[in-house]
């Protein structure tokens, strides 16, 4: 028998063993299932991914306060409900939590010098236990994260640190090599076509269900998009895999349903997938399966890029009962001259589009200011639409789309428009973009609150404001200025609407040359009086 197999064999028994001396179960199968629901349903105005990655660069000591003092301790009274703790995840089986099953990140060379993870072990102090007492003592729900398929041990040779011994001892468990390239994600991938990667995976989760006392756990497959070798290699998903991953979930299901009933208490399921069923299966994730068999309690969607309007990741949820939050992960817009992508007002404006269309609270990814006013905004709909925001088109670029599989452009359907993603209008050409703005921006008027709207674009090449025309839902704008590359209109409060809004630009048939527009949003502020 394979040494890794009959190892990975023992340490199941012994959680076998581990589980069955524990207590009894004291409720039925079917009450187990309605207190599952009730918890999948519980408000969570923000659930906030924490990537773990404090003891190994930014935790000044190695003791709880200080973990805590990173990220966590300012969140006391917030709007975040839920935390997402991830504990490192990176390639694949390395973490910051005292597993048993995986490996342990402790180097102190070269880039981690600052890694206190060790130093916490040896004080009998576990990070993701820290976080666990903390939410608990706040009343603040925890998942424990494992992102399915992480790759930031892509470069071996600067950071040789990050690649586990599992993917050393087991090359042939991977889509390629560091010779031998895929055509699509990164070789360092663990291919799950291998039963012996699908069971660590399972391994890894079980031990984090049978030892900590979370509320759930989050299987994280956009960290990274490649499941499967065929797929890296360029061929089309077959149905045995999405099957594979299925029995995958459907078994990581089945144990956390027995360790419900040995605790008495429901241990949830959550995903973050693409926001779309085509471009899911295309990697193999047959996630309308999951939802339709039961498998999942909570959805979250989105990442690298999005694809469509939330209201479909929404409806695709709800039509099976499951709740779904919309990620707002970072912009990774590059040039950004508006430098407003990452502000306050930027992810205001997209949270309030996540209400808009139906979301039952917000994520928040790769953000990690725990003093930011953003925690006691995003999850309040009422009191956010109140705030100042700015509006884009496009937040995050989208040139990560085609990076896991040949076409998955095919799959957006939402505008784009960005500095990596420009606009090119002939004279005498007329394009149309659409924009959310999801305030009423009229709700203070008993008030005697004003709105102040102000549209902005990035144009190049353009000789005079006149040449290019702007009409909102029909109506055209007036007054318009050229300052610097940004051409601004004054936008009347009256031709706005709750929801998508449309821009026609238009440029005239006496423009010299083709003008190129780089970026389109909108202002909006609130002022008394």
């Amino acid at each position: 028998m394979n040494a890794w197999i009959a190892a990975a064999l023992v340490v199941a028994w012994s959680l076998s063993a581990m589980a069955q001396e524990g207590p009894k179960p004291t409720r039925s199968q079917d009450e187990m299932k309605e207190l599952r629901k009730k918890a999948a349903h519980r408000k969570r105005r923000i659930i906030f991914n924490n990537d773990g990655n404090e003891p190994v660069y930014y935790a000044k000591a190695a003791t709880a306060e200080a973990l805590l003092e990173c990220r966590t301790s300012a969140l006391a009274g917030s709007q975040v409900d839920s935390i997402f703790y991830c504990t490192w995840s990176s390639g694949f089986g390395m973490f910051t939590h005292n597993t048993k099953v995986g490996e342990t990140f402790t180097a102190k060379t070269g880039h981690f010098s600052k890694n206190l993870t060790e130093e916490f072990f040896k004080q009998g102090l576990d990070p993701l236990q820290i976080v666990v007492d903390w939410c608990r003592k706040n009343s603040v729900e925890v998942f424990w994260s494992m992102r399915m398929n992480d790759t930031h041990d892509v470069d071996v040779k600067a950071y040789p640190e990050m690649f586990p011994q599992f993917k050393r001892d087991h090359p042939e468990f991977l889509v390629g090599a560091q010779d031998k390239p895929t055509k699509h994600g990164r070789w360092t991938s663990v291919n799950y076509e291998c039963p012996e990667v699908r069971e660590r995976a399972f391994q890894v989760i079980q031990e984090v269900c049978e030892r900590y006392d979370v509320d759930g756990i989050e299987m994280d497959f956009f960290r990274h998009l490649t499941f499967f070798k065929s797929v890296a290699m360029g061929q089309p998903i077959r149905q045995e895999e999405l099957g594979m991953m299925t029995d995958l979930i459907r078994r990581v299901r089945k144990m956390t349903e027995e360790v419900s009933l040995r605790r008495g208490k429901p241990l949830l399921v959550a995903v973050r997938v693409p926001d779309s069923v085509g471009y899911c299966r295309e990697v193999g994730l047959d996630i309308e399966r999951w939802l339709q068999d039961g498998l999942v309690d909570l959805m979250a969607v989105t990442c690298y890029f999005r694809l469509n309007p939330w209201e479909e990741s929404v409806k695709l949820g709800h039509k099976y009962g499951v709740p779904v939050y919309p990620c707002l992960s970072e912009s990774r817009v590059n040039p950004d001259p508006s430098k407003l992508r990452a502000s306050p007002e930027s992810y205001r404006a997209r949270a309030m589009n996540a209400w808009h269309d139906g979301a039952d609270g917000i994520y928040l990814f790769n953000f990690f200011n725990p003093r930011s006013p953003l925690w006691r905004e995003l999850g309040d709909p009422q009191a956010l639409e109140k705030l100042d925001k700015v509006c884009f088109v496009g937040v995050r670029d989208a040139k990560m789309m085609g990076y896991y599989f040949n076409g998955g452009g095919k799959f957006s359907t939402i505008p784009r428009l960005s500095p990596v993603n420009p606009r090119s209008l002939k004279p005498g050409e007329k394009q149309s973009v659409a924009l959310t703005i999801a305030d009423n921006v009229h709700w203070g008027k008993a008030e005697g609150v004003t709105p102040e709207l102000k549209l902005r674009l990035l144009v190049q090449k353009l000789a005079k404001a006149e040449d290019l025309s702007v009409a909102i839902n029909g109506k055209p704008l007036t007054n318009g200025a050229l300052a610097g590359d940004w051409l601004e209109f004054p936008l009347p409060p009256d031709l706005v609407v709750k929801g998508q809004n449309r821009f026609e630009l238009a440029l005239s048939q006496e423009a010299k040359e083709p003008v190129v527009v780089q970026d389109l949003l909108v202002r909006v502020r609130y002022r008394k009086g």
